[in-house]
C-alpha cells in the first residue's frame, strides 16, 4: 500500500511539474540566441517563414550554437539552427562566418542556409558539417520517418563558399515488432 501511495504522489508531482511548464531559468534565452535572431531577422534572405516564426515566438533559435573552424581561417564559425516550437523540430539550419570574398572586416555574415528542413538534426566534425533532414511516405508516424537525407557540407577555399553538397538517403530500419503473447496452456 506504501508503495502505491509513494507512487500515486510521485505521478502527482510529475503531472504538476508538467502543467506549470519550463522553470523560468529554462524558458530564458541566452544571448547567443538573441544575437543570432537578430542577424537572421535582419538579413534579407532570411525566408519569410522563418522570420514570422521567430517574431511570433512559436519558433527558436537553439541554445546550443556551435561554434567551429568551417572555413579553416583559424576562426570559429557558427552553425544556427531554428526550431518550429513544436512537432516539426529544426526548421532552419545557417552558416555564420567572416571568412567571405568581402573586404576585411565586413563582418559576420550567412555563408550558407537551409529553410526548408522538417525534424532536422547537424552534426560537426573535423571541420565538416552535415545535416539530417526527415523524409516520410504515407503511412509514417511523425517519431519514425521512412528516410532521412543528409546533406555534408565542405568549404571551397578559393570560391570562399561551401560548395556542390554531397547527399545520401538514410533508409530506416524498420521498428521491431513485439513479439505475440503465447497462448495459454490448456489445463494449466
Amino acid at each position: 500500500m506504501r508503495a502505491a501511495g509513494r507512487s500515486a504522489a510521485a505521478l502527482a508531482a510529475l503531472l504538476g511539474a508538467i502543467a506549470a511548464g519550463p522553470s523560468p531559468a529554462a524558458a530564458q534565452t541566452t544571448q547567443s540566441q538573441r544575437f543570432f535572431e537578430a542577424r537572421l531577422l535582419e538579413d534579407p534572405r532570411t525566408s519569410k517563414a522563418i522570420k514570422d516564426l521567430l517574431r511570433d515566438g512559436g519558433g527558436f533559435v537553439d541554445r546550443s550554437v556551435v561554434f567551429r573552424d568551417l572555413t579553416r581561417d583559424k576562426r570559429d564559425d557558427a552553425v544556427v539552427r531554428v526550431h518550429s516550437g513544436g512537432a516539426a523540430g529544426v526548421v532552419a539550419v545557417y552558416v555564420f562566418s567572416t571568412d567571405t570574398l568581402r573586404p576585411k572586416g565586413s563582418g559576420l555574415r550567412v555563408v550558407f542556409r537551409t529553410q526548408r528542413l522538417l525534424r532536422a538534426s547537424t552534426r560537426v566534425s573535423k571541420g565538416v558539417v552535415s545535416y539530417r533532414e526527415a523524409r516520410y511516405t504515407p503511412g509514417d508516424e511523425l517519431c519514425c520517418p521512412t528516410q532521412l537525407l543528409e546533406t555534408t557540407l565542405r568549404w571551397d577555399r578559393a570560391e570562399k563558399r561551401f560548395s556542390k553538397p554531397s547527399r545520401r538517403v538514410i533508409e530506416r530500419e524498420p521498428e521491431a515488432q513485439a513479439p505475440a503473447a503465447p497462448e495459454p496452456v490448456a489445463g494449466g
